[in-house]
């Protein structure tokens, strides 16, 4: 994979929003692709009822646990380990990167496979693990696309959103060394479960990300739609699972929720086609069994490892306001439904994760060093809010971060512009000498229109932020005042 994206080094937001918006392909793909996923997502949710009764009930879910997530997790560990798994705690990406590396050379493996998993791009595991010497193979259909192309995902759940056909088409005809290849989707499954195969049959350590951790059990869930996480459950000597610590569930039956919650939202599916939950491992499932008889193949891993991951995720709880982030249950609807996103694509983020919950996460989990340009992102229009189905209020979020930025920052230039209109504001007199002083100013920008009304297509300096994609009428020639001062009233 090219270089990782990283909020610390990457551009401010408008600044790559802009380089995003000339690139028409990218674009259609990403429109296209949204709205075939709404379209689906709102016919199967049509089909509920209740639907608004299962959001209240995964906001109350996922609210509960954060509330006594310490609690939880605890509860999960001890499970787990009765299960035969064993715990990791790592209290940043550092440090779950040295401990999942540490984990694979431990396994004796210089291989992993992968399922898709948004943790460890969070962390760039993969960079990690090739500076050590591992090779890690992708098995998402969707992730492996970006693998082969050097590229970056967009999108939380359909991470090649931004690639069509033909673009994936050339990827895999040269990465897989075809000489022929079709551009029908069953051609480019075919290719990628061929390519893909010999991996899963030889490769004897995986790596899975989590979308849900159950500490009634001590169970990891994975849901996806391809069968390749079934594969890497399975087949596996070593099973490595890196999660963020707010992946924790309650209850077994909680599962009943988020289950009718995530595809609906996410892939418009009315229930994912593999839905998988791992506990442990076999108590059977040993190099030697108790009867000498070899361990069979295919029924799960012999060493279960499970890495739970705070990265800033601490400092998130902690801010009663923001907490409310960590609902999230990564269905990617905010994005389909924001309008920026789907005009920007993915990479303008500059981050794993994009569109609104992006731009909510991305700077907290920079403990609010980097990434300070996402949270302006919004047009806080609220459809994030009103599709995702823990019921996050992403806008309200929003400008809670804003807020945090404008502290951070202290006295701008825009802050002081603020304050000399907030005095203009307070003093008719001020206002009116303002408006004579602005007629004055503007008239070397005002350009006619074929029916003579002046407009302002360029602004100078700071001011030119409002130019760029509107232009503004000119000033009129009378105000409201002036023209009700004409017709004998004294203005009061």
């Amino acid at each position: 994979m090219s270089g990782a994206l990283d909020p610390r080094t990457a551009p401010e937001f408008p600044i790559a929003a802009k380089a995003m918006l000339v690139d028409a392909q990218l674009r259609k793909n990403v429109r296209h692709a949204t709205e075939v996923i709404q379209a689906k997502r709102a016919r199967v949710v049509g089909e509920m009822p209740d639907w608004q009764a299962l959001r209240e009930a995964g906001r109350q879910v996922r609210s509960h646990t954060m509330e006594n997530l310490d609690y939880y997790l605890e509860e999960f560990e001890r499970n787990c380990t009765r299960a035969g798994g064993v715990v990791h705690w790592a209290r940043d990406a550092e440090e779950a990167r040295r401990i999942i590396v540490g984990l694979v050379k431990e396994s004796g493996s210089d291989e992993v496979i992968k399922i898709k998993s948004m943790t460890t791009e969070e962390i760039q595991l993969n960079r990690a693990l090739e500076a050590a010497g591992i090779h890690a193979y992708e098995t998402d259909l969707a992730e492996l696309i970006i693998q082969l192309g050097e590229d970056q995902p967009s999108h939380i759940v359909v991470p090649a959103l931004h690639k069509n056909r033909q673009q994936i088409r050339e990827i895999f005809k040269q990465k897989m060394g075809l000489a022929e290849l079709g551009e029908r989707p069953q051609d480019l499954a075919d290719a990628a479960r061929t390519f893909l195969r010999e991996k899963f049959l030889r490769v004897k350590t995986g790596v899975s990300g989590a979308n849900f951790l159950i500490a009634e059990t001590g169970g990891v869930c994975i849901i996806e739609s391809e069968g390749n996480g079934r594969m890497c459950l399975t087949l596996p000597e070593t099973l490595i699972t890196v999660a963020g610590i707010d992946k924790v569930l309650p209850r077994y039956q909680d599962l009943e929720v988020m289950l009718q919650l995530v595809p609906r939202s996410a892939t418009g599916e009315r229930m994912n086609p593999y839905n998988s939950i791992w506990t442990g491992v076999d108590r059977t499932h040993a190099p030697e069994s108790g009867h000498g008889a070899p361990a069979s193949v295919g029924d799960g891993p012999r060493v279960f490892h499970v890495v739970l991951m705070d990265n800033a995720r601490t400092e998130i709880l902690a801010d009663e306001e923001a907490r409310q982030t960590l609902n999230c249950v990564r269905c990617g609807a905010c994005q389909n439904a924001c309008p920026v996103y789907r005009q920007t694509g993915g990479h303008a983020y500059g981050s794993v994760y994009a569109g609104p919950i992006g731009a909510i996460l991305t700077p907290q989990l920079q403990e609010m060093h980097h990434a300070q340009s996402l949270p302006y992102a919004s047009s806080l229009c609220g459809a994030c809010y009103e599709v995702c189905p823990v019921k996050i209020n992403i806008p309200e979020v929003l400008i809670h971060l804003r807020n945090k930025v404008v502290e951070q920052k202290g006295v701008s230039a825009e802050a002081l512009a603020m304050k000399m209109m907030g005095m203009i504001f307070l003093s008719e007199r001020r206002f009116r000498a303002a408006q004579r002083l602005g007629r004055m100013a503007e008239l070397p920008l005002v350009r006619k229109d074929g029916q003579g009304v002046g407009w302002i297509g360029w602004l100078p300096g700071m001011l030119g932020g409002w130019t760029q994609v509107r232009d503004l009428q000119e000033m009129p020639k009378e105000t409201f005042r002036d023209w009700w001062e004409k017709r004998g009233n004294d203005g009061r």
